[in-house]
């Protein structure tokens, strides 16, 4: 195809909902908590009477699968699907969740993507990639909606907005809600439902902050101890570093340790291969920057932090760093350890939430 100059034109057409039915697509043959079941029937009340719907539960709480039961009624009911996230590494994940899950034809769409597209019930995606649709969706399900590149961007929203059909929902799911959010909700604009609990009924793994020195100079004896102890103990580790330039320097002087470990961040092209190997359990740990805060699932890992004072750990991405720990029925705990020289407000603020939300937990059944 020759390049779109101002001569040309672009033509749309209505999409057909044209899908071949099927009564059972679901093939999932787990149970949902009383707790999740109870979103998941305001999920489904929400579709039932079109009115978009906002999932506001903590990490580990299984959004995805809660998800299940109005995914299966839209195919059901012949309604076209997009699953979206803002990331590559939580659309990968979202892939292996529905593959698992759903017995119809799907594409996977994002920058690098094998998929060819093809016309498909369902599509998972990466937000970007609404760009290409108009009017194409009757249900769009917005995963970790709260998250970079996506929250806060006109172009992206306003994609979003043309890929629905007039008569469409959006379904939003986060971990941390944001004002435009909150907003929404005060408004009375969306349904809200709110899981503050995880799925196995442990709670939320809490910070614990270490004070050090200028790390950059050199590692921290307390910190290079403390990941000596989890190889030895056969614990693979997470370590989250400010900076990109943070992630070579890590990994080379823990190499020089002995612990054998890879290191990664957004634009790097082996980072699909090297979370892989993470979840292969083939090295100690995973050394990355904020790419890795959301919607990747490792079992049975603690976390660190590293330069956990400085500003690119938010309270928003200290509480989505925290939910990488924690979350199989195997290893239902874990630490989460910060390595920081000073104990800033965000600090303390992500303590106080997560504590808070832990409180807030026990109220509801598992």
């Amino acid at each position: 195809m020759g390049r779109i100059t101002s001569n040309d034109y672009l033509v749309t057409l209505a999409d057909p909902n044209n899908f071949k039915h099927s009564e059972s697509p679901c093939i999932w043959k787990g149970k949902l908590t009383p707790s999740q079941e109870s979103v998941s029937k305001q999920q489904l009340i929400a579709l039932e009477k079109n009115i978009s719907h906002l999932t506001y539960a903590v990490t580990g709480a299984g959004k995805t699968e809660m998800l299940f039961p109005m995914i299966t009624k839209a195919i059901q009911d012949n309604m076209r699907i997009a699953i979206v996230a803002p990331r590559i590494d939580v659309v990968i994940e979202l892939k292996k969740r529905i593959q698992d899950t759903f017995r119809i034809p799907f594409v996977t769409l994002y920058g690098g993507s094998t998929d060819e597209y093809y016309y498909t019930q369902l599509v998972i995606a990466t937000t970007h990639q609404l760009m290409a649709f108009k009017e194409a969706f009757d249900v769009i399900v917005l995963d970790e909606v709260d998250a970079f590149p996506y929250a806060e961007n006109t172009m992206l929203n306003y994609a979003t907005e043309q890929a629905l059909k007039k008569t469409g929902i959006k379904f939003y799911l986060t971990a941390t809600l944001n004002r435009h959010l909150k907003k929404l909700v005060k408004q009375g604009v969306i349904a809200f439902s709110t899981l503050p609990r995880r799925f196995h009924g442990y709670e939320l793994p809490n910070i614990t902050i270490k004070i050090i020195q200028n790390w950059r100079r050199k590692l921290p004896v307390k910190m290079i101890k403390h990941i000596t102890y989890l190889k030895q103990t056969k614990i693979k580790f997470l370590l989250f570093v400010p900076e990109v330039a943070d992630v070579e320097r890590v990994v080379t002087q823990l190499k020089h340790t002995g612990i054998n470990v890879l290191g990664t961040y957004a634009t790097d092209e082996k980072r699909l291969e090297k979370v892989q190997a993470m979840r292969d359990k083939q090295i100690d740990g995973l050394i990355t920057t904020t790419i890795l805060e959301r919607g990747v699932t490792f079992k049975g890992i603690d976390v660190l932090i590293l330069g956990g004072d400085e500003n690119i750990f938010t309270v928003t991405t200290l509480i989505q760093i925290t939910g990488r720990c924690g979350r199989s029925l195997e290893r239902p705990t874990g630490t989460v350890t910060v390595y920081a020289r000073e104990k800033t407000k965000q600090l303390m603020t992500a303590k106080a939430e997560i504590n808070y939300l832990n409180i807030l937990g026990k109220k509801y059944d598992v």
